[in-house]
C-alpha cells in the first residue's frame, strides 16, 4: 500500500521546483545540477527527453497547482482526460477511450456526461476533481498534488482531500501532497519533509514531526499555526524574512533567523542526519 509524504515550507521555499525536477520539467533555464532521483530502482537524472515522456503520467503523475489555468479553456475536459490516454497508450480504440474517461470522472466523483463540458463550466471543486481523474489517466505509481487546496473553499478543499485519501488507499499509490498549510500535511501524510530555503532541514513521520520538531525552523513554523485543541495560547510569528536564494546565507541558510543560533552555524552547513527517534532526521547543530 502506497504512503503519502508532505513537503511544507513557506511559499517561494522550492517545493514546485522538486515537483517539477521529478518529472525534469523545469522551465526554460532551469537545469539538475546534481544528484539522483531514484524512481522504482532507477536514476531518471540521466533519462533523454524521450526516456522521460514514458515514464511521465505513467510513472509519476501530477496534479498541478491552480485548476483553472492547468486546463486549455477551448478543448472539452474529456478531449483533454483523451490526450493524456492517448499520449501513453498507442492503438488504443475510441470508444476503450470514452471508457475509461466515464470511469475516470466516476472514480473521481464526477458525472461521466460531463465529460462533454468546457472547463469554465466546471465548479473550482469540480475542475481539481477532473484534474486528478487526468492525472490518473495513464495508471502511475506516484502521484503529485501541487498545493490541491488552492483557491478552494473549506468545505470543497475537505472534500478533495479526502477523495486523495481515499484513492491513495484504494489504488495503493504514493503520493507526494506539496502544501504550505500543516493542516493539510497533518491529514493526509504518513511523512512529512519540512523544505526551507531550497533545503530540507527536517524528515520523519508526521507524528514525530508534529509533536516533537526538531528543527528551529519547524518549532516556529508550528508555533505560528494555530490549535483547536487545549489553552488558548498566544500565537508567535518567526522573526525575518526567507533569504535571497541567489545569495543565501552561509552554511545553515536558517541562521539570520534562528533563536539559537551559534558560531558553528554560520561555518559549517549541517548535514541531514538521525537524531534521537528512528527515522526522524535534522539538519541543525543542535543535536
Amino acid at each position: 500500500m502506497g504512503q503519502a509524504m508532505g513537503l511544507a515550507g513557506e511559499s517561494g521555499c522550492g517545493k514546485t521546483t522538486v515537483a517539477m525536477s521529478l518529472l525534469k520539467i523545469l522551465p526554460r533555464g532551469g537545469r539538475i545540477r546534481k544528484g539522483k532521483i531514484i524512481f522504482d530502482g532507477e536514476d531518471l537524472v540521466p533519462l533523454s527527453e524521450n526516456e522521460m515522456r514514458k515514464r511521465r503520467w505513467k510513472g509519476i503523475s501530477i496534479v498541478f497547482q491552480g485548476a483553472m489555468s492547468a486546463f486549455n479553456p477551448v478543448y472539452k475536459v474529456g478531449d483533454q482526460i483523451a490526450e493524456a490516454i492517448k499520449t501513453h497508450e498507442s492503438g488504443v480504440s475510441k470508444a476503450d477511450v470514452e471508457e475509461r474517461i466515464a470511469k475516470l470522472l466516476e472514480t473521481v466523483g464526477i458525472e461521466p456526461s460531463r465529460a462533454d463540458n468546457y472547463p469554465h463550466e466546471f465548479s473550482g471543486g469540480m475542475r481539481q476533481r477532473a484534474l486528478i481523474a487526468m492525472a490518473l489517466a495513464a495508471n502511475p505509481k506516484m502521484l503529485i498534488a501541487d498545493e490541491p487546496g488552492t483557491a478552494l473553499d473549506v468545505i470543497v478543499q475537505a472534500q478533495t482531500l479526502k477523495l486523495l485519501r481515499d484513492l491513495k488507499d484504494r489504488l495503493g499509490l504514493s503520493m507526494i501532497m506539496i502544501s504550505h498549510d500543516l493542516s493539510i500535511i497533518a491529514e493526509t501524510c504518513e511523512k512529512v519533509a519540512i523544505m526551507y530555503a531550497g533545503r530540507i532541514v527536517e524528515y520523519g513521520d508526521a507524528v514525530s514531526i508534529f509533536k516533537n520538531p526538531m528543527h528551529p525552523y519547524t518549532q516556529g513554523l508550528i508555533k505560528a499555526f494555530p490549535s483547536i485543541k487545549g489553552e488558548r495560547v498566544r500565537l508567535t510569528s518567526i522573526p525575518g524574512t526567507p533569504p535571497d536564494l541567489i545569495h543565501p546565507p552561509p552554511a545553515c541558510r536558517f541562521n539570520p533567523r534562528c533563536p539559537y543560533v551559534m558560531d558553528i552555524c554560520k561555518k559549517i552547513d549541517p548535514q541531514l542526519v538521525e537524531h534521537g527517534e528512528k527515522n526522524h532526521l535534522a539538519a541543525c547543530h543542535l543535536y
